[in-house]
């Protein structure tokens, strides 16, 4: 397998990273030899070619290239038009936009998508975390590149709008996932065991965010 990048450092370990170009990038010990690095990313192949498919996948999903936008984890149609608006609709069946300006599209289409996570998801925090006894001191949503939550060591909490393209309870996960921050600002026993007594089934959830993630980042 291609080997794109190799840096060599005083470090101890061997690893390997797919870079934003879905590059491979190893970083090894100075005196490892070239067997051994090669020995290692042959293991390694399966995840290796899986993440430059999702690298690869989120270049190529830009809006102007797609036939259909997820929302809540379904996939609905686009329906291009030659209206001068410029702002994306819904009809529970389609979307519906005008794509000659595609960057005020794209503007529309997340200022949708924002609207609507607020719309959803706000009120299921609040419904949790009431039920729960879980305190929240501030709610914040906006868009972010790496994270889908967090929970600040004074209990706010942030959620990515992004997730209104995820099935309800791939939202229902974050959520609960964050509020138990509230109580358990790590991820040991006890913040997993709190997490899986308010929902089972979250490593159904959890598996469908890694797996399916990518695609809620292609805006």
């Amino acid at each position: 397998m291609l080997t794109n990048q190799i840096i060599r450092s005083n470090r101890k370990t061997l690893s390997i990273s797919i870079n934003e170009n879905a590059e491979l990038v190893v970083r090894a010990p100075n005196q490892m030899s070239a067997q051994k690095i090669q020995d290692f990313i042959n293991e390694k192949e399966s995840w290796i070619k899986r993440n430059q498919a999702l690298i690869k996948a989120r270049h190529k999903n830009t809006i102007e290239d797609k036939n259909a936008l997820l929302y809540l984890g379904t996939l609905f149609p686009i329906k291009k038009t030659d209206n001068d608006s410029k702002k994306i609709t819904f009809n529970g069946k389609e979307f519906i936009a005008n794509f000659e300006d595609k960057e005020k599209t794209n503007i529309s289409l997340k200022t949708w998508y924002k609207n609507k996570f607020k719309e959803v998801a706000v009120p299921r925090l609040f419904y949790f975390a009431d039920k729960h006894n879980l305190q929240v001191n501030q709610v914040r949503i906006k868009e972010q590149r790496t994270l889908w939550g967090s929970c600040s060591s004074r209990n706010n909490i942030n959620l990515n709008f992004l997730l209104i393209m995820a099935p309800l309870k791939v939202i229902d996960y974050v959520i609960i996932h964050e509020l138990v921050h509230t109580i358990h600002k790590n991820h040991s026993v006890n913040f997993w065991n709190a997490v899986e007594a308010i929902m089972p089934n979250y490593k159904e959830a959890k598996l469908w965010l890694k797996e399916n993630g990518y695609k809620l980042r292609t805006l």
